[in-house]
């Protein structure tokens, strides 16, 4: 199979979908790959390193897209990226289709085999998202406790305090991987942390790894509404695989909380966990609603691109092989994590909560793999 890895051009995204070594890795198991020119620069890995590794390096997205079988991103496909694929070819790359309407029916269109990071699942757990949410996780309490000085718009607390003086108030809605990793981060920084999740067996799993500052709460509507009130910020990793985040936080809840006070979103690419949210990029992160300064960069981890492509790349790259040896509809037969991968395949919504989202349609995916 031909995979192809163009240069990411959603704004300040720095990863790549493949390094060196997983080229090596395509390479000798009977593959080719195309690399674009330069398509690995803001991880630092250079076009050499990607030759060294049995790749060839192309001049322009559009060859990418005109000579793969199987393009391999990390960002869903932008307008201009859609526009290039072919029926038939496979896109390997996170896609967060339920608040995306317009690259859904894109991919529909285009009758492409679009298979998500992000549903792709081995024993309830999803491998593919689990690295980036550890990134994002650990940067949501950096990013809060940076937005929380005064020049930048928050209250003036610093997150650990100092003698004789409160440390700042972190509340985490949910519980997962992110939310493990925003409450490690936090607790490091000296907060004083709150995890909330409507799960007790994992509630209790908290309690036992994260420090004495972290205190957890069963989360209900009404307990959010309670913890937000005095918290100096609040950071939402919410998730249901594949499906639109339910709002946790409306918008009167913001006239209860502190001016000044901070809202990281994590749960952004699917949505967003806050009524309010609405996608930021690096460039332009923050904006303010009722005196709530809301943090909503959808693309998190570009911004540590170096070890975000080379954690996520280590978890794709293992079901990217798979695909390329026995093709998508026999990875598909074989192995049931990638089939729930499969979210539009010719012309098809294999993913019902994609469909659901939409109001569209849902072929279950065994209909797409006779």
């Amino acid at each position: 199979m031909i995979i192809g890895v163009p240069k990411e051009i959603k704004p300040n995204e720095n990863r790549v979908g493949l390094t060196p070594s997983a080229v090596a890795e395509f390479v000798h198991h009977g593959h080719e790959v195309l690399v674009q020119k330069r398509a690995g620069e803001g991880s630092g890995i250079s076009d050499k390193e990607f030759v060294r590794a049995g790749a060839k390096i192309v001049d322009t997205a559009r060859d990418i897209f005109d000579n793969s079988q199987m393009v391999v991103k990390v960002k869903e496909p932008q307008p201009q990226e859609i526009d290039m694929l072919k029926e038939g070819q496979i896109i390997y790359t996170y896609l967060h289709l339920a608040p995306d309407r317009p690259q859904t029916l894109g991919l529909m269109e285009k009758k492409v085999v679009a298979i998500a990071y992000e549903t792709i699942e081995v024993d309830g757990k999803l491998p593919l998202l689990e690295p980036m949410s550890e990134v994002a996780g650990k940067m949501a309490s950096i990013m809060a406790a940076y937005y929380l000085a005064k020049p930048y718009g928050g209250r003036g607390v610093l997150a650990g305090g100092v003698t004789g003086v409160h440390s700042a108030k972190f509340v985490i809605l949910g519980g997962g991987t992110a939310g493990l990793n925003a409450a490690k981060v936090a607790a490091g920084m000296g907060a004083s942390v709150y995890v909330l999740d409507i799960n007790t067996e994992r509630l209790r799993y908290l309690e036992d790894v994260l420090p004495k500052n972290c205190r957890m709460i069963m989360s209900s509507r009404m307990n959010i509404e309670e913890e937000i009130k005095d918290a100096d910020a609040v950071i939402g990793t919410v998730l249901i695989p594949g499906a639109k985040t339910p709002k946790l936080i409306r918008r009167d809840m913001l006239k209860t909380m502190k001016k000044g006070s901070v809202i990281v979103d994590v749960s952004i690419d699917q949505g967003g966990c806050v009524e309010t949210s609405k996608p930021t990029t690096h460039q332009d992160p923050v904006f303010e609603v009722d005196g709530v300064l809301h943090y909503c960069v959808a693309n998190m981890p570009g911004a540590y691109a170096r070890t975000s492509t080379f954690a996520l790349v280590n978890a794709t790259l293992p079901f990217g092989l798979l695909i390329a040896d026995l093709g998508w509809i026999e990875a598909a037969k074989r192995y049931r994590s990638i089939a729930k991968g499969l979210n539009v395949v010719y012309g098809k919504i294999t993913c019902k909560p994609v469909a659901e989202a939409h109001g569209l349609e849902h072929a279950p995916v065994e209909t797409v793999l006779q």
